[in-house]
């Protein structure tokens, strides 16, 4: 693998942003500067490397001449992992993006966010409106992020390692398990945090920018995606074909809508 290859395809040494409760933001960054900066933003349980880089859509970006900045969301990667569900409130994580952008000097960028992170997109676009010029919203999710985990469950496994009863919630544990350093109790804490305050979409108020949502074909929430595009202003949306939730960001198609949309 020649190096120009291996620098889009390996991680950087991640840089620290301090956010305003005291927590170490991991960032990383690739492509020319000066190039029009799109700000990627993982899932649950997921990281910048598992999200972005393993699929391709660091590669992709870059080549097609964007800057790309990467965080590793609070509670993932190599990023702070508080265990208080308090760390954890909606407007924690849009407060992240916003220092992210003041750090690196950033007025504008275009936003690329999956499931969690394009719920938190959503909110960065409409709190934001000045400096998410435009945002593709993969997978997003219909009402409270993380509503159906069972969170007493959840804990008692990460705690004790009691056997997970309710299906769904063993789901998202196996999930949280499958990516290496990720902090159960970071992550159930995440869970219950994302509870507290107003983390629900607001259909009534929804984001002004031109916004693209989407969502796999064989994904469950598809029906919630369509619902929140038709209540966006300027809202498209494209069904990835042939994915479910958990693999539609790597699709090749999916990468290609957005770089269409982008430019």
């Amino acid at each position: 693998m020649d190096a120009s290859l291996r620098a889009l395809t390996e991680m950087p040494e991640p840089q620290y942003v301090m956010s305003t409760d005291g927590l170490r933001i991991a960032s990383y960054l690739w492509g020319e500067e000066g190039a029009p900066t799109v700000l990627c933003v993982h899932g649950f349980a997921s990281s910048c490397r598992d999200n972005w880089v393993n699929t391709g859509w660091v590669r992709t970006l870059t080549r097609a001449g964007y800057r790309v900045l990467g965080i590793d969301q609070r509670g993932h990667g190599a990023s702070d992992k508080p265990h208080e569900a308090s760390g954890y409130a909606m407007q924690a994580f849009v407060g992240d993006i916003t220092t992210v952008l003041d750090t690196y000097l950033l007025d504008t960028v275009f936003y690329a966010g999956y499931s969690l992170g394009a719920r938190v997109g959503w909110q960065a676009a409409v709190q934001l409106p000045g400096r998410v010029e435009r945002a593709v919203l993969g997978g997003i999710p219909d009402g409270q992020p993380l509503e159906r985990m069972e969170i007493e469950q959840a804990r008692a496994y990460a705690e004790h390692g009691t056997p997970v009863e309710d299906r769904v919630t063993r789901s998202y544990v196996m999930l949280a398990e499958r990516v290496a350093g990720n902090d159960l109790r970071a992550l159930v804490a995440l869970a219950e945090g994302m509870r507290l305050g107003d983390a629900d979409p607001d259909a009534a108020d929804p984001p002004l920018q031109p916004i693209l949502f989407a969502t796999g074909g064989e994904d469950a929430i598809l029906p919630q995606s369509k619902l929140l595009a038709e209540a966006t202003p300027s809202g498209e949306f494209f069904e990835i074909p042939g994915r479910h939730h958990f693999n539609a960001p790597g699709s090749r198609v999916f990468r290609q809508a957005a770089l269409d949309f982008f430019a």
